[in-house]
């Protein structure tokens, strides 16, 4: 998939690097953080305008989890109604979850984007759990800025042992997953406990 992506960045610049990273969002399987260190390593090369790089990278982050969001919110609560029992959500779990964005979550949207998997899904909960779209946009956005000056910055001083961030990206991002699901769980687990 990374010489599609690289294929496409090449001839398309701009405009591939914009849609690849909002489909990838969405939940396309693109590898948004090899596509950003690529980008970085085009930018070092000359072949990229480091300012027009960071905006594409930007806006197509900023537009897939505004769709992401759009979907959690407008399709999140009939689904649950539909099918929630199915899987055991209720609209209570969807009032905990909303509490727990409002309170916790909006930082999960900042920090979210440099642990794959969480960036896919969190602007759905965000949406399906009604966070006010002011709070999302802020803190999702800024998220969205920071990964990509991160990435697109790791590749452009990797230069070309820019292929090195699926390292970081592989290990680390499985280490975060499993301790902000175990903080998830136990915060869940400890409200149940409190309210009953």
């Amino acid at each position: 998939m990374i010489e599609f992506v690289q294929g496409w960045i090449t001839a398309y610049g701009y405009a591939a690097l914009f849609g690849i990273l909002m489909f990838g969002i969405v939940g396309v399987p693109f590898p948004d953080d090899l596509t950003l260190a690529f980008s970085g390593y085009l930018v070092s090369a000359g072949y990229l305008n480091p300012y027009l790089t960071l905006i594409s990278a930007f806006l197509g982050s900023v537009c897939g989890i505004t769709v992401s969001y759009g979907l959690g919110h407008f399709l999140g609560t009939s689904i649950v109604g539909k099918y929630g029992r199915i899987f055991h959500v209720t609209p209570e779990k969807l009032k905990t979850l909303n509490d727990w964005y409002v309170r916790f979550g909006k930082w999960s949207l900042l920090v979210g984007y440099f642990v794959a998997g969480v960036r896919h899904f969190n602007a759905l909960f965000a949406g399906a759990a009604k966070l006010q779209f002011s709070v999302f946009a802020l803190f999702a956005y800024l998220g969205a800025f920071l990964w990509s000056l991160t990435l697109i910055s790791t590749g452009y001083v990797l230069g070309k042992e820019w292929g090195r961030i699926s390292e970081y990206t592989g290990n680390k991002t499985l280490i975060v997953a499993v301790v902000l699901t175990l903080l998830v769980a136990l915060y869940v687990f400890g409200n149940k406990r409190y309210n009953s």
